[in-house]
């Protein structure tokens, strides 16, 4: 009998419908409080393709991130090793298939024998045979009942699930490399932003150490304009050592040594558009491009064959075994029309008691789809809150840039104001160091949420498996 499992509706609209397991994959109605989809199977239009297909980092318009993740997809160990495991299913797929055709094989040989006389009686004398024989042999189990067929969908559904891997592991490299590009790029930019503002802090420690110099202030002065300055310097070797580690991880996840990648990553940089056309909606057929989805699905699509497989343990077997040779006593006897031998024998065995293993083995398969079933709507779920949460992400990180914005250009108004009413003994310095505190803090926090939106759009594309239009 069919169920259908009942796939929540949730959030921004999204809602998610089920496919359906053949009539052979299905179940009882003891099997499951809720339904089961009837067959498990993806349209060809929701299939993902491969990253290296869909390319949404080429949206950034980076040629170097292109060429990076180019490379990363040719190198990265944790990418090949998922390309030979679905190597390695499809192999295994082949392997199933071979049982649907006969083994032969051939056998040849010259026997020798002496049978006692004495066994059968004491004036029985012993007799001696020798004979050449070659032969063929012949072994073929019939699939009556389709359970090599059930066989070969379980492996097709497993390969599908390495095939997923595969692409999870080229979308998840493809952004883990986008990540620690843009981190890296945030760190080089909040390094040229501090040294900008050393640069600037040097200049007023100049003009404070001339007021000194003249009388018109205190050394309290030169010790505070010190402090911010020295304060400023103190963070240029942490940016240094950040840059350093993450052209480490891109080069790890490159396959190549850093020392070969540190000239290109430390090339000038324009910083790329990172407002981007994002649906306000995501279609819940999307999400399912995603391979995590794609495994899932894949995954009950397997355990619903193995348990047809396990329910065709409790029919018969019908296996055809048969051979044909010759056979003589003298070799040049082996091909004479007496020495022909020859066997055909079907045989239907049917197993009808086993202590209760194939009941046992059914009630795991059973299991076993149940559990394939509840990480299939438990990814479902994850796939929609990972999806909300970068688009809020993404939205929230935008806001910032724009309020950001307009801090900045205020602190910069205000730290010109202040310097130019120290200089006239009009206000305190303390207003020139929390201006310059305030600027650079600022500036620094501007760039961590324009690296946040690049982040947050990584994070959309990847939840969604690719890039959300086309």
């Amino acid at each position: 009998m069919r169920k259908i499992i009942h796939v929540l509706t949730i959030a921004c609209g999204i809602i998610f419908c089920s496919t359906q397991i053949s009539s052979a994959q299905s179940t009882n109605r003891d099997l499951l409080k809720r339904n089961v989809p009837d067959r498990w199977m993806y349209a060809s239009e929701m299939e993902q393709t491969l990253p290296s297909d869909d390319q949404w980092w080429k949206r950034f318009n980076d040629p170097l991130l292109d060429s990076l993740i180019s490379v990363g997809m040719d190198n990265n160990f944790n990418v090949l090793t998922a390309l030979h495991r679905m190597d390695m299913a499809k192999a295994q797929i082949k392997s199933a298939e071979a049982s649907y055709y006969p083994t032969f094989g051939l056998s040849g040989g010259y026997t020798k024998s002496r049978s006692a006389g004495a066994m059968s009686g004491s004036k029985v004398t012993s007799s001696n045979s020798s004979y050449f024989n070659l032969g063929a042999n012949m072994q073929w189990e019939i699939d009556v009942f389709g359970r090599i067929t059930d066989g070969v969908k379980n492996k097709k559904a497993l390969y599908q699930v390495s095939r997923a891997d595969y692409m999870s592991s080229m979308i998840s490299l493809a952004a883990d490399i986008a990540t620690y590009y843009f981190n890296l790029r945030i760190f080089q930019r909040q390094l040229y932003v501090t040294k900008e503002h050393l640069a600037s802090q040097e200049r007023v420690v100049e003009i404070v150490k001339a007021r000194f110099e003249a009388g018109l202030v205190s050394k309290l002065d030169v010790a505070q304009a010190l402090t911010v300055y020295y304060s400023t310097e103190a963070t240029v070797p942490q940016l240094e050592s950040s840059m350093k580690q993450a052209e480490n991880a891109i080069a790890i996840l490159l396959g190549v040594y850093p020392e070969d990648l540190a000239p290109q990553l430390e090339a000038s940089w324009t910083t790329p558009d990172f407002r981007h056309l994002v649906p306000a909606g995501v279609p819940a057929n999307l999400l399912r491009r995603r391979p995590d989805i794609i495994a899932a699905e894949s995954e009950v699509s397997a355990y619903a064959a193995q348990l047809g497989v396990a329910k065709k343990d409790f029919l018969p077997t019908l296996i055809l075994n048969g051979t044909i040779g010759v056979g003589a006593h003298e070799i040049n006897d082996m091909f004479k029309n007496n020495s022909l031998t020859y066997s055909i024998a079907p045989t239907l065995s049917w197993t009808l008691f086993d202590g209760f293993a194939r009941k046992a083995a059914v009630s795991e398969a059973k299991e076993q789809m149940k559990i394939g079933i509840e990480n299939y709507n438990q990814t479902v779920m994850t796939a929609i809150q990972e999806v909300d949460n970068a688009m809020l992400s993404y939205s929230a990180a935008l806001h910032a840039i724009d309020s950001y914005t307009n801090v900045i250009n205020q602190c910069d108004e205000s730290f010109h104001l202040s310097v130019d009413l120290y200089k006239e003994g009009l206000t305190a310095f303390t207003n020139v160091v929390d201006s310059q505190i305030n600027s650079l803090t600022y500036a620094n926090t501007l760039i961590s949420a324009r690296g946040n939106a690049f982040i947050s759009l990584i994070d959309l594309y990847k939840s969604l498996g690719g890039s959300p239009i086309e």
